[in-house]
């Protein structure tokens, strides 16, 4: 899975709109939307609202997380603990990014979150690579991967398959006579 496809499914993520028309409910096969009435909001995927904003016809309610303030807090949870700590969306890198590319004017301190993010994600793949040096390094034949997100795991999935793998070879060529030394590679 690349990162477009984490993306992609970031954008299944129900975000609070404020639209400025009238439109009856939508059915469509994920689910009804609307209602839509101006200045009533409405929860819509933000595949959506990204699409009305860009058209001008809605106002993106910025999720409850996106806050200087709780962001704060999350990033010195986050540079305080051993381990990851939770993160209040699964998606939180890939919302942010859409939702400050395409509608930083409704977020309110928008350069501020996008910096306070940016570290917060820092730190957790900071995290994530002594983690996964740790593990490579003591040879450990599995890891705990609580409160990681998608995006998170995608960019060190590459660097810890190719590890495992060495590591494999490695112990199978140690041990000549076992069996997994005799099995060919894939």
């Amino acid at each position: 899975m690349d990162p477009s496809e984490v993306e992609f499914l970031s954008e299944k993520e129900i975000v609070t709109i404020i639209p400025n028309f009238s439109l009856d409910k939508i059915y469509l096969i994920g689910g009804d939307l609307g209602p839509f009435n101006p200045g009533l909001p409405v929860e819509v995927p933000v595949w959506l609202a990204l699409n009305l904003k860009q058209r001008q016809k809605c106002r993106i309610v910025p999720p409850d997380w996106m806050d200087v303030v709780k962001l704060e807090e999350i990033r010195d949870q986050e540079r305080k603990e051993e381990t990851f700590a939770p993160i209040p969306s699964p998606y939180y890198m890939e919302l942010t990014k859409l939702l400050l590319n395409h509608a930083s004017d409704n977020i309110p301190k928008a350069d501020e979150i996008r910096t306070l993010v940016k570290d917060i994600w820092d730190t957790r793949v900071a995290k994530l690579r002594l983690s996964a040096d740790s593990f490579i390094s003591l040879q450990e034949a599995h890891a705990k991967l609580d409160n990681l997100t998608l995006m998170e795991i995608n960019t060190t999935r590459m660097f810890l398959l190719d590890s495992l793998n060495y590591m494999y070879k490695l112990r199978t060529n140690m041990h000549p006579g076992s069996d997994a030394a005799r099995s060919q590679d894939y």
